[in-house]
């Protein structure tokens, strides 16, 4: 059998860094829509709290994929680790 190669990784902060502070510009963007978004059309719609809420946490979890989405792209870009 073949000895597994012993590469060594090492994380690239500056990456990192710019990455998570990205995604925390972005992420308070898209749940602050998300929030007023549901909180609006509810109104729009006549749907009161509950369908406020509701709507509020649709909006959410699409919020969600949306940031999974950006991290995932933007580690393609910016690798978070690097082989020497």
């Amino acid at each position: 059998m073949n000895a597994p190669s012993s590469s060594s990784r090492q994380i690239v902060w500056p990456s990192v860094i710019t990455v998570i502070s990205a995604a925390i510009l972005i992420g308070a963007e898209v749940f602050g829509a998300a929030f007023a978004g549901g909180w609006a059309l509810a109104i729009l719609f006549g749907l009161g709290d509950q369908g406020a809420h509701i709507l509020q946490a649709v909006l959410f979890a699409l919020g969600v994929l949306v940031m999974t989405a950006f991290i995932r792209g933007a580690q393609r870009v910016e690798p978070f680790i690097k082989r020497r």
